[in-house]
């Protein structure tokens, strides 16, 4: 590999087996929700969150700001927050989609050895402003860019994220007591996974099976 960041001269020179990779890498970074419950190595939730600070933002502004939440007592109250949650959903569909849905693995709070809550602070002083005048979700946007460095930099190292949407992001606010200017973006668990699949779950459950692109894209 030539240079390196910051060296200004040459470019990284990516082999074929490299780019190979990269398409199983993403290929494999599946949404785990069945985590073993044994910790991860010392060390390795902050290599992993070096690599995921790599990321782009807007005007330069890292606006991500993770909680590591370790207190079993507020992540009693996260997953009492996730199973209320759950239910309301739960009751939003028929019968038969509603018994579906019960039976579908939507989180792995209770077996994750790492929760990340990652918030995304809305009027970051960083970055000044630059390119989020005429759309401020723009932070929120590069927010997600950090989640996806980090769920690839996770998943080259056999490490499983799962992301928990099903949440009251007031609640985890309140639970994680942070700035209330903070808006929620993610509530992550980490850990090794306790199966391997290149297919999503929800696939694999016949709730929705993925599309092809073409269906997608649109020219005009």
């Amino acid at each position: 590999m030539v240079g390196g960041a910051g060296e200004g001269a040459g470019k990284p020179d990516f082999s074929e087996r490299f780019r190979t990779d990269f398409e199983t890498l993403l290929k494999w970074r599946r949404d785990v929700r069945r985590f073993r419950r044994d910790p991860l190595p010392e060390g390795t939730l902050d290599h992993l969150l070096h690599l995921a600070d790599l990321a782009p933002s807007v005007g330069n502004s890292q606006p991500w700001r993770i909680v590591v939440v370790d207190s079993a007592q507020k992540r009693g109250e996260i997953v009492s927050s996730f199973e209320a949650e759950n239910e309301a959903a739960a009751q939003a569909y028929d019968n038969d989609k509603a018994m579906l849905y019960r039976q579908l693995k939507l989180a792995g709070l209770k077996e994750a050895p790492v929760h990340l809550a990652v918030f995304s602070d809305e009027d970051p002083e960083q970055g000044h402003g630059l390119g989020r005048m005429t759309m401020p979700e723009t932070l929120a946007y590069s927010t997600v860019s950090m989640i996806h460095t980090f769920w690839l930099a996770a998943r080259a190292e056999g490490v499983g994220v799962g992301w928990v949407s099903i949440l009251d992001p007031e609640k985890v606010t309140q639970i994680l007591q942070v700035d209330g200017s903070w808006r929620l973006v993610a509530y992550l668990c980490v850990g090794f996974p306790e199966e391997e699949h290149v297919d999503p779950e929800l696939e694999r459950a016949r709730w929705q099976a993925r599309t092809p692109l073409s269906s997608r894209i649109l020219h005009r």
